[in-house]
Formats: structure tokens, C-alpha cells, sequence
């Protein structure tokens, strides 16, 4: 399904952000763009975790996030990239390629598969520069991929021993209706000590129509911006893509020259702290822009960091930093309003469901809804809770059944431990009945052994907990109902009262 000419991007005379291994995360692709990248490619992304990936708008950072099942964002992307982010995937079946790229098709301008990456990590999968070998599978990935999604596809290699292979395959590729294809001037056996083969790519540049762009120039050939264009020429390709001397400093696409790596660093640090990246990845990228001055007493403070407050104090950037985290934390508060409106429990198959997920940022320290529910217990004299957990094969993620007097509570999410699994059952139980969790700022969020109950509370418990399905509950067929409350009655000698 082809976009139409006005959708799609196009790759002639354009200065392009290589994809990097944790690098091309959205800070460094926000700031490549504000310095005159005009596409920016993502990080390899593996097919396999991508395909287990949730969409999810989070309206905090005004992102979209794909998240895993353990709760990491394996990509984030902004309404400000939208029309000049390709996102790029690691894959070796044409298949699943098709289906992480219809996951994230309406939220990036093209999808690029690696076909040069040769590291283990890629291709032990036979991906990467492992595809190069198999030119069939190639052909079956791409033409999958420009016949089932309505964006452009291109495609990154590496050039082959000789240079009749390398323009054979490249015809080949050419055939399956990609874009573009981006070549990166050396052999998959080779690293960036060795020469770029600019006459490779050129020959490649030569025997297509299709826009070529140019890579591998960052060592020799590209150190302003105007090299750019003159590594182009060089090559005779449409385009120009920027690995390392745009990890160095990003602002190597800028016409007006490169700003100083201070000023780089901190506009870096304002797009992290903007976009909650992950603080290691945050690190990371500086590190990369210090090179040689990593091991300064300056670098030695950065990289003794953990956490973004902790960078942007190294940076002198405290007040920016609480700033912006005030602002981030009243837009969440907001937010947060809305998402603590009750959810009603379901009763599936005797159990009763809601979709919970644990997340321990909102708690106390030392404090878990699974401690409430046991000092509940046995302040109503029920047996100790039993959890019944199990784990998923395919992504290993963890769910369980929460038993309590004879009842069954479950979330309907699968969590990424064992642990937030039976945290998240207590929530789906403790809510059902009404009862604090002990998230902070909870009214009445003392530990329930230290709360002091009278006769006329227990009635209202008994009370609020014996009518709690006909308000809350979707409700199954009658005598389904009246079954499952005669199985589960249990009286409790010191107040008289049944608990459901």
C-alpha cells in the first residue's frame, strides 16, 4: 500500500542522523533536528521486543511511548519529529517486520531495516550485516514491508567484498520498491580505523535510480559542515548520514557552524530532563560528546551521576531542572485525578478482575498494598492471603491470584515481576473492599493494625462489603451469584459480622 507522493519523505539533498545504538534516542534526534538535520533516524529497535510492545499516549510528556511488557519504552517519539523520524528495526522475518511496522507506521515518516550492524547482538539473530549473505530473505523483508504499510521503506547495508556483488545486490534491493538506501562505505569485517571506500558508493550511486545516501564519512571526511556536502559530492549520492561526528556534537548540521560542546551538552540535558530519559542513556550520550575529556575531573563528576538531577547538578542546571520536574509532576498530579476514578471490578470465571498495575513510585517507602491487606486479615481474623502466581512463556511477565477468604482477586495486566504481580492482586482486593493501599497522600493511610475500630465501624464495613457487588460487580446469571456467596461466607467471632 503506497503513500501518496505528498506523505511521502523524501531523501534527495538531505542531511540525515545515522541510526545509533543508545544514541539515537528522542533527546539526541530532538537536538540534531534544531541544528539543520532534516532526518533523523531512531536506534536499532529488535523486532521481537518491538512486536511485544504496547502504544501508549502519555499525555505527561506529550509523547507516544511503545512500552514492554517489564514497563521499559523501547521507543518514544513527539508530535515535533513526527514527519522526519525513521524508525529503524532489526529483523530477519518478514512477517514480524510487517507487524512492528504497522505498530508504529501512523507515528513516524518511514521504517528503515539494518542490514549493516555488525555486531554479535544482530547478527546472532540473522540480522544486521548477516542479511548481506542471504539477498532472497532481503528481498522478502522489503517487498513485505512496501507492500504492507502506507509509509516508505529504506534500507542501510554495508558494501560486499567486491563491487560487482555490492551493485548486484543493490539492484536487487532497488527492485523491492524501497526509497532510498542508505550504504555505509566499508566491509561488515571492517571498523572505522579503516578508510571509507567512497568509490563503492559512488558506484552504487551510479547503477540505481533511487536516492542513495552516503555513510561512513564521520572519521576522515566530515569535520564542519561543509564537509558534508563535499563527502556527497565525493560519493556522488543524493544524501548525507551522520553517525559519529554528529554523536561527537550535533550540532555539526548547523549552516552556521558547530556551537561549543558546553552549550551542545546543556541544550542535550534540557531535551532529557523535558523528556524523562532514562538517566543512564543520558550519561552515556555525554560521555560520548566528552571523548577524550571523560577522564577530566569534570568527566569523572559526570560520570559518577545516577540520576538526571544528579547530571544537571554537575552541569550547574539544578534550577532548570527542578523547574521543569515541578512543572512535569503538576501536569502528572493533574492527570493523576483522573486515572484514581474507581475502576469497577468484573467477575470472570470466580474471579474478580480489574486492571491494575503496581507501580511502587507511588507508595511510602517500605510500605506495599500487601502489607495493608494482611494486617487487615488478620485484624478480621481471616486466614493469611495466598497468592497464586504464574508466568508467561513468551515475554516472561507475571500474574497473579490473589485468595482471601475464599474469594479470588486478579489484575487483568501482567506485570514484569513476581513480586508487583501479587502487589497488583492486593490493589484489585483492597479497592474492591474499599480498603486503604497506602499510596502517599491516601486519606486514612495508616497501617490498619494501628487503627482503632469500633463496633459501629465493622458494621459499616460489614455493610459496605456485603452490597459491594451489586454496585461495583458486573453481575453474573442469579443462582451463579448465590453459589459463589455461600461458598465464600466466613464469620468472624469477635464483631459477628460476614466477610466477603
Amino acid at each position: 500500500m503506497m503513500a501518496s507522493s505528498v506523505e511521502r519523505l523524501c531523501f534527495v539533498q538531505k542531511c540525515i542522523l545515522a541510526p545509533m545504538v543508545r544514541v539515537g534516542t528522542l533527546p539526541m534526534r530532538l537536538l540534531a533536528l534544531d541544528y539543520g538535520a532534516h532526518i533523523v533516524y531512531c536506534e536499532e529497535l529488535i523486532d521481537i521486543k518491538m512486536a511485544q510492545c504496547k502504544r501508549v499516549v502519555n499525555d505527561v510528556l506529550e509523547t507516544v511511548d511503545f512500552i514492554a511488557p517489564d514497563e521499559r519504552v523501547m521507543f518514544r517519539t513527539c508530535n515535533k519529529e513526527k514527519d522526519r523520524v525513521v524508525f529503524q528495526m532489526g529483523t530477519a522475518d518478514p512477517d514480524r517486520a510487517l507487524a512492528v511496522a504497522k505498530l508504529i507506521e501512523n507515528d513516524v515518516a518511514a521504517v528503515d531495516v539494518n542490514m549493516g550492524c555488525p555486531k554479535e547482538y544482530s547478527t546472532k539473530g540473522g540480522m544486521g550485516s548477516a542479511l548481506l549473505s542471504d539477498p532472497e530473505k532481503i528481498e522478502a523483508i522489503l517487498s513485505t514491508l512496501v507492500n504492507g504499510i502506507s509509509k516508505p521503506v529504506t534500507c542501510k547495508i554495508r558494501i560486499l567484498p567486491t563491487l560487482e556483488d555490492t551493485v548486484n545486490l543493490v539492484k536487487r534491493i532497488e527492485r523491492t520498491g524501497v526509497a532510498a538506501i542508505a550504504v555505509h562505505g566499508r566491509m561488515k569485517e571492517e571498523r572505522p580505523r579503516h578508510p571509507v571506500h567512497c568509490d563503492y558508493i559512488q558506484a552504487v550511486a551510479e547503477s540505481v535510480s533511487i536516492p542513495v545516501i552516503a555513510n561512513g564519512g564521520s572519521l576522515d571526511s566530515v569535520k564542519t559542515f561543509d564537509d558534508i556536502e563535499k563527502f556527497r559530492v565525493a560519493t556522488g549520492a543524493s544524501s548525507v548520514m551522520l553517525a559519529r561526528a554528529a554523536m561527537w556534537n550535533p550540532s555539526i548540521f548547523r549552516q552556521q557552524g558547530a556551537l561549543s560542546l558546553e552549550t551542545v551538552m546543556e541544550e542535550y540535558i534540557k531535551y532529557a530532563v523535558r523528556f524523562d530519559n532514562n538517566p543512564f542513556n543520558t550519561k552515556y550520550c555525554l560521555c560520548q560528546m566528552l571523548r577524550d575529556r571523560v577522564e577530566s575531573t569534570f568527566g569523572k563528576q559526570l560520570h559518577a551521576a545516577q540520576t538526571v538531577g544528579e547530571i544537571c547538578e554537575v552541569f550547574g542546571m539544578t534550577e532548570y531542572y527542578s523547574k521543569t520536574t515541578a512543572e512535569l509532576d503538576a501536569r502528572r498530579s493533574s492527570i493523576q485525578v483522573n486515572i484514581d476514578q474507581p475502576l469497577s471490578p468484573k467477575l470472570e470465571d470466580d474471579i474478580i478482575t480489574m486492571p491494575i498495575r503496581f507501580e511502587r513510585r507511588f507508595y511510602p517507602p517500605q510500605i506495599t498494598p500487601k502489607m495493608y491487606l494482611l494486617e487487615w486479615s488478620r485484624r478480621e481474623k481471616l486466614d493469611q492471603p495466598v497468592y497464586e502466581t504464574k508466568q508467561r512463556t513468551q515475554d516472561r511477565a507475571f500474574q497473579s491470584t490473589l485468595i482471601v477468604a475464599d474469594i479470588k482477586y486478579r489484575s487483568t495486566l501482567w506485570e514484569k515481576s513476581k513480586k508487583s504481580a501479587e502487589q497488583a492482586a492486593a490493589i484489585v482486593c483492597l479497592r474492591t473492599l474499599g480498603l486503604p493501599e497506602g499510596r502517599e497522600g491516601e486519606e486514612n493511610s495508616g497501617l490498619v493494625n494501628k487503627r482503632k475500630r469500633n463496633d459501629k465501624q465493622c458494621a459499616a464495613v460489614e455493610n459496605k462489603e456485603s452490597t459491594f457487588r451489586k454496585r461495583h460487580i458486573t453481575e453474573p446469571p442469579q443462582q451463579e451469584e448465590e453459589e459463589m456467596i455461600c461458598r465464600t461466607k466466613v464469620v468472624n467471632g469477635a464483631c459477628g459480622q460476614t466477610t466477603h
